[in-house]
């Protein structure tokens, strides 16, 4: 079993306490939102591409301290990166807590701080739901172009 200490480390409380102010944007390319039923979190994420990459993120954190610390991470590193990259990332987390894998590298190394959720399984849902949240907010941005390049929508 899983010390709370390593599961409530330094380091995550500091992640937690940095994360962004809640911002939403104007017009936004993508939303979407990410709930989890077992403990009540929402994360809702608005993205602005540009060139194919992510030029702008807003986002509101309703979530516990393991879901607070994920998102500071997303909003850190977000900006910049495209869309293979970011399902990735995702990818990486979902096999870092659900099959023993490593964590995300490079810019999002912070990530790894998260590792002891994995032994955690009640708590795989709240560390995820930026990441899902991202990916929906993608998809919408997509299904958007897709919808406006339509001659049939014109």
């Amino acid at each position: 079993m899983t010390d709370l200490s390593e599961l409530y480390n330094d380091r995550i409380l500091a992640l937690a306490a940095g994360i962004p102010p809640a911002k939403r944007l104007a017009e936004p390319d993508g939303t979407a939102q990410a709930h989890s039923k077992l403990c009540g979190s929402t994360i809702i994420v608005d993205l602005k591409l540009r060139g194919g990459k992510v030029a702008d993120f807003g986002q509101t954190v309703k979530a516990c301290l393991l879901g607070q610390a994920s998102a500071a991470v997303m909003a850190k590193n977000i900006v910049g990166s495209d869309e293979a990259e970011l399902r990735r990332v995702a990818a990486d987390m979902r096999r870092m807590l659900k099959e023993n894998g490593t964590p995300p590298g490079g810019r999002w190394a912070d990530l790894a701080v998260l590792e002891p959720v994995r032994a955690v399984k009640a708590r795989h849902t709240s560390t995820l739901l930026v990441f899902e949240a991202v990916e929906r907010a993608l998809d919408a941005a997509a299904q958007a172009k897709s919808k406006a390049a339509d001659p049939a929508n014109a």
